[in-house]
C-alpha cells in the first residue's frame, strides 16, 4: 500500500513516541522516509527508543511533558533550528488510569484533563503557529481512545478525549485554509505499554469484550495512522477513524472495570 519513500524529505514529531503506539508509529514513518522526532516525559524512554530507531532512519529525541506550555514551545523551536519545517505532527501523548467516576478526586481528573485535552491542544497550536500557518500546509493526527459509547470506568479521559475528537472537528475546518487537515484515531483496546499500569484482573478477560476476542496490536493503530498522515488521504479531513475491531458497537467494556 505504502512505497519506500512516501514521507520522503517530510519531517515528522511523534509525541509519546518513546514507547508503545507512538513508537510503532515512529518505526513506520522512518520506514517510509521520513525524518522523526520523538518526545517523551521521560529520559529513559527516549534512550532506549533512539538505540533501536536510529538503526532505522534519522531520529531525534527529546523530553517534552505536553502539560508544560514552555516545553513545547521548546521543541518548537528546536525542530525550527535543526530543519525549518515540519509537515506532520502525531498528538499520542497522554496518559490516565482506570477507576469508577465516584472515586475519581478533583486532582486526579483535573490531572488527566490536562494531560490529555489541554495539552493536545497547546502542543498542536505551537506546531501550527510555528510551521503549518506559516507554511501554508500540515498534517495532524491525534490519537485519542473508543469513545463511542461513552468510556464508563474511565470518565476523566472519556470526557478529555471527547473534547479532542470535537478539537480535531473543529480545527480541521478552522484550518482549512491554510491546507492543514486534522483528523483522529480512536484505538480500541490494544497491547501496548500504555496498559502496564492497569490491574491484572482488568486486562485478564479484556478480550470477551471485543468481537474477534483479541486485542489489538500497535502496528494495527500505526498502519491507519500513517494513512491519514499520507497523502493518500489527501481528501479526509475532521474524520476520526476507530480502529477497535467493532468493539463499539458490541462490547461491554464495564462490567470487567466495575
Amino acid at each position: 500500500m505504502f512505497l519506500e519513500n512516501t514521507f520522503k524529505g517530510q519531517i515528522a514529531l511523534v509525541t509519546g513516541g518513546g514507547s508503545g503506539i507512538g513508537y510503532t508509529i515512529a518505526e513506520k514513518l522512518l520506514h517510509l522516509g521520513a525524518i522523526v522526532w520523538i518526545a517523551s516525559r521521560k529520559q529513559d524512554r527516549i534512550d532506549k527508543a533512539l538505540a533501536e530507531l536510529s538503526k532505522i532512519g534519522e531520529v531525534y529525541g527529546t523530553t517534552l511533558d505536553i502539560r508544560e506550555p514552555e516545553q513545547a514551545e521548546a521543541i518548537a523551536a528546536q525542530i525550527k533550528d535543526k530543519h525549518g519545517h515540519l509537515d506532520i505532527l502525531i498528538n499520542n501523548a497522554g496518559g490516565q488510569f482506570p477507576s469508577a467516576a465516584e472515586n475519581i478526586s478533583y486532582n486526579g481528573f483535573k490531572a488527566v484533563v490536562t494531560n490529555n485535552l489541554i495539552g493536545t491542544f497547546y502542543v498542536t497550536k505551537v506546531m501550527a503557529q510555528t510551521f503549518f500557518i506559516p507554511q501554508k500546509k500540515g498534517t495532524i493526527v491525534n490519537i485519542i481512545a473508543n469513545i463511542y459509547k461513552g468510556f464508563p470506568g474511565m470518565a476523566h479521559t472519556g470526557a478529555a478525549r471527547a473534547g479532542v475528537d470535537n478539537l480535531t472537528k473543529s480545527l480541521a475546518i478552522e484550518w482549512t485554509r491554510f491546507n492543514i487537515r486534522v483528523n483522529a484515531i480512536a484505538p480500541g483496546i490494544i497491547a501496548s505499554s500504555g496498559m502496564e499500569q492497569y490491574p491484572e484482573e482488568f486486562k485478564k478477560n479484556m478480550s470477551a469484550s471485543i468481537p474477534n476476542r483479541r486485542l489489538g496490536t500497535t502496528e494495527e493503530v500505526a498502519w491507519p495512522t500513517l494513512f491519514l498522515a499520507s497523502p493518500m488521504a489527501s481528501y479526509i479531513n475532521g474524520e476520526t477513524l476507530y480502529v477497535d475491531a467493532g468493539n463499539r458497537l458490541w462490547g461491554d467494556m464495564w462490567q470487567y472495570m466495575s
